[in-house]
């Protein structure tokens, strides 16, 4: 440690499992012994915590009815947070987590905080899934890894993140997401390696390898891998955030074929699953979202694969939540006739460890002091939850080197790997013409759109209106349907068309200049409006400006491949079966397409 201000305090601790000399499971033992109920049943809870300004540890917030981060850790006995947000350096979110671990080792015993955080090393902005990489090294999506498809770049990406999430203090990784994106229209596809079973597990395996490392320790990164048993097969492609998306369905009977990522993550050591929010409908399983249901937790995942890690929930299956001003109910979807109470019981005895987004061990007290559930069962559940702590060295050194910090996360030689990653990532679907349109020349005049002026002033004259200019680069987002709040409209659903005014825009376009349209694929897009009609057609999976057109104009190579099919149409899509990968018939493009310029 080289900042003593943030430095924890050391302090007398009951005997033994402080000792770094003993066998875990005998420091586990000792410990367990020394927890009163309150504080075994604070190991249950994970909830979203906040930075404070200028790093400190946050106050409590009464118009988000949060309470302050000291409350969290000395008032309810919780050691596992979720970080939102980031601070604007390295070095002050390092300083701002040995604060809290100082707060920790304060408590009765000491027990340090575990932090995970979901994906910031994209450029996805959105407070319920991921967020951008702020002073961490920015890469394609996994879908854009997807694209690119090598498994020793993907474990070289879990490696590097895996070392500016530790230099930080972030020790839990919510994810990776190996749900197979079976249904078109989901919209949680940018975060998962795409449609193809083999090629998501061979590359979540190695995501987990890069965080991990060959077995967890000191210096690893927990994976709480997602969504078991596959989230991918949502009627109508709705996503189980929400009421109208709780059913999963099976109408291909392809179950067991959303399993095979999972199968590849638990040989990879996979440390911590989630299960999704969805209830699996017309299957042998009792329709109540997976995180509450017994014979997905305990009969297939514990009993079946063996799996003896950390199951966390996904967030607010207990209680009713209010998101930028809207209520939304807890996605108890199956109990929501059930009680808090009656939902908590109900996962415990699904064979769940811990709540993700809820912080009410209070109610965890009260249900074992009542005896509707033992605290032999809660013994269970404590021991892997103490256990990973042990395993990642929280207890032996919960804090992190400050100055060392800056010097780690998003250093000159990470960011260099992950813009290289993101012109990998460009994928070329089309490029007619006898003298093919792509690469580009430098120098040319340049009618731009989704693209900022100064970038594309690099690699020509910008001009003002297709009529002036040699070529048009247009930049698109696949489409989305706008919903009703403001948390809803994050998660791009609905029809894959683009509006009849967006493909007359970008036919007009096109037939006044050769025009090359990207389209950032964060979910499958309907092209077949405008595709025979455009120069050249290339999608992205998170790239920037200057990635994009250092591929366009041949500084770089295209090297991406479709992780995914193209449909045709969206009569295809509404045809096809929401749990079979590539269902839809005559797709525009297939699973595996891509054009080099070679």
């Amino acid at each position: 440690m080289t900042d003593t201000e943030t430095t924890a305090p050391t302090r007398a601790r009951p005997a033994c499992f402080q000792d770094p000399s003993l066998p875990i499971e005998e420091r586990v033992d000792v410990l367990l012994r020394q927890m009163t109920l309150e504080e075994k049943a604070g190991l249950f809870f994970q909830t979203m915590i906040t930075i404070g300004e200028d790093g400190q540890l946050a106050e409590a917030n009464p118009t988000f009815g949060s309470p302050s981060t000291e409350e969290f850790v000395l008032g309810k006995h919780m050691t596992h947070f979720n970080v939102f947000g980031a601070a604007p350096t390295a070095r002050q979110m390092a300083e701002w987590h040995n604060r809290l671990q100082g707060l920790a080792a304060s408590s009765r015993l000491g027990i340090p905080v575990t932090l995970s955080t979901d994906p910031r090393h994209s450029f996805t902005e959105n407070p319920g899934t991921a967020m951008m990489a702020g002073p961490f090294s920015q890469w394609p999506e996994p879908l854009g890894l997807a694209a690119i498809g090598d498994e020793t770049l993907v474990e070289q990406f879990g490696d590097i993140a895996r070392q500016e999430y530790t230099a930080v203090g972030l020790r839990v990784a919510l994810h990776p997401q190996i749900d197979l994106t079976s249904e078109p229209r989901w919209c949680r596809q940018i975060g998962t390696f795409g449609e193809d079973a083999d090629l998501t597990g061979r590359l979540g395996a190695a995501y987990i390898r890069g965080f991990q490392g060959k077995q967890l320790g000191p210096g690893s990164v927990a994976t709480m891998t997602k969504h078991f048993p596959g989230g991918g097969p949502q009627l109508d492609g709705e996503d189980p955030h929400f009421d109208y998306g709780r059913e999963q369905s099976y109408p291909g009977d392809h179950f067991e074929h959303h399993l095979r990522p999972f199968e590849a993550a638990f040989e990879a050591g996979t440390s911590q699953i989630m299960p999704y929010y969805g209830m699996p409908v017309g299957t042998e399983h009792e329709e109540v979202g997976f995180g509450f249901n017994k014979s997905i937790i305990t009969g297939l995942l514990r009993e079946r694969y063996g799996f003896d890690g950390i199951v966390c929930t996904d967030w607010g299956l207990l209680s009713d939540s209010h998101i930028m001003g809207d209520h939304f109910p807890a996605r108890a979807w199956g109990v929501e006739h059930l009680s808090v109470r009656e939902r908590m019981v109900k996962v415990l005895e699904a064979g769940v460890d811990q709540f993700g987004g809820e912080a009410i061990p209070e109610l965890l007290v009260d249900v074992v002091r009542s005896g509707d559930v033992s605290e032999e069962r809660i013994d269970i559940s404590a021991r892997r939850l103490l256990r990973e702590k042990f395993l990642l060295g929280l207890f032996d050194e919960p804090c992190v080197d400050t100055a060392a910090a800056d010097s780690v996360v998003g250093n000159a030689a990470f960011r260099a790997a992950g813009d290289a990653a993101q012109r990998a990532a460009v994928t070329v679907l089309t490029n007619s013409g006898e003298t093919p349109a792509l690469p580009l020349s430098r120098g040319i005049k340049i009618y731009a759109e989704g693209i900022e002026p100064a970038e594309a002033a690099r690699y020509g004259t910008v001009v003002d209106s297709p009529g002036e200019a040699d070529v048009a680069v247009l930049r698109l987002q696949a489409p989305f349907e706008q919903r009703a709040t403001a948390f809803e409209n994050y998660f791009h659903a609905g029809s894959l068309d683009f509006p009849a005014e967006q493909v007359q825009h970008v036919l007009q376009v096109a037939s006044a200049v050769p025009a090359i349209v990207d389209v950032f694929l964060d979910r499958p897009a309907i092209l077949t409006p405008f595709i025979n009609e455009v120069a050249a057609a290339v999608v992205t999976f998170g790239a920037s400006d200057d990635a994009l057109l250092d591929v366009l104009f041949g500084e770089a190579q295209p090297l991406g491949s479709l992780p995914m099919d193209l449909p045709s149409s969206m009569a295809a899509v509404v045809a096809s079966r929401p749990d079979v990968p590539f269902d839809t018939a005559d797709p525009l493009f297939r699973f595996g397409h891509g054009l080099r310029y070679t």
